[in-house]
């Protein structure tokens, strides 16, 4: 499958910009199952500077400067990307992935080596996924048991956020804490990621933040409507004897094809979009618009 992605933001300043620098997380992955055929960054007014690296991570991000006055920042990326999940390795293959336990895992991950030792900072607590309560823990106990499968109680966990939480818009934002969250059990993707990821790592086990987009598909008989599609986010569990698998909760599936991956880290905070500083004073005001499509729409 090949997609046509296209992700707009635009910041209008009520008094201008001097000066700005930015960081941006939105070019898609290449890697096994999903391939960038083609990437294009525009920014408007063009940068002081523009440089492309991996961060920590592995992902690719954009660092970029603005040194003139402007009242209005557009950043736009457009990427073909072709999708095949089957060439990805699948759990159901895997007896020993799909059957490990966690006991038998929190043993395994004891084991000393370059591999785990970067997986493992993925069980830490971290700035978005901090402070983790009893209440987190209980409600991650009640799936993952010691002698029970690391991938059936995820799997589990997965659906019981799916059921549990409600997707609204309006009651959080990037800085809601997980304990909000979890109390009021609402919130959208990105908290329903960092609850999975808080819970799985209540019990000793690596969870990552994984951003991307996933394919929406209109209502019958309606047409699709440029740019009303939104960036997405889900987890992703370590499991030893076969490796990373994600979890959509908002979903309650497990990714394939149409979901496509721009990065990972531990939260929300290590991957958004954009971010950067400015030198103004005054409001200003943030417009996103997202497409994702078929390329050969």
């Amino acid at each position: 499958m090949k997609y046509k992605v296209s992700h707009t933001t635009s910041y209008r300043y009520e008094v201008g910009v001097t000066f700005c620098h930015n960081i941006a997380t939105i070019k898609p992955k290449n890697m096994l199952g999903q391939t960038v055929l083609s990437y294009n960054l525009n920014v408007t007014p063009s940068p002081t500077e523009i440089s492309e690296r991996l961060d920590f991570f592995g992902n690719t991000v954009t660092r970029f400067s603005i040194q003139k006055h402007h009242s209005v920042l557009t950043v736009t990326a457009n990427s073909i990307i072709e999708k095949d999940s089957s060439l990805q390795p699948n759990i159901y293959n895997s007896p020993g992935g799909q059957n490990i336990t966690l006991q038998e895992s929190l043993l395994a991950l004891q084991n000393i080596n370059s591999e785990l030792l970067d997986i493992r900072q993925f069980i830490l607590e971290s700035i978005l996924v901090a402070g983790i309560t009893p209440e987190i823990k209980a409600y991650a106990e009640v799936s993952f048991k010691p002698n029970r499968s690391v991938f059936e109680a995820a799997h589990e966990l997965m659906q019981r956020i799916y059921t549990d939480f409600e997707f609204n818009t309006k009651v959080t934002n990037v800085a809601t804490p997980i304990k909000e969250v979890f109390e009021k059990k609402k919130g959208v993707c990105q908290d329903f990621a960092q609850i999975a990821i808080a819970c799985v790592r209540s019990v000793g086990l690596p969870a990552r933040y994984v951003s991307g987009y996933i394919e929406t598909l209109p209502p019958p008989g309606k047409e699709k409507l440029v740019g009303t599609d939104a960036s997405h986010a889900w987890f992703s569990v370590y499991i030893p004897e076969f490796g990373w698998v994600d979890f959509d909760p908002t979903n309650n599936q497990i990714p394939k094809n149409q979901h496509i991956v721009i990065a990972y880290g531990r939260d929300y905070y290590d991957v958004p979009p954009l971010k950067g500083v400015i030198y103004s004073t005054g409001m200003n005001k943030m417009k996103v618009a997202v497409d994702i499509r078929p390329a050969d729409e």
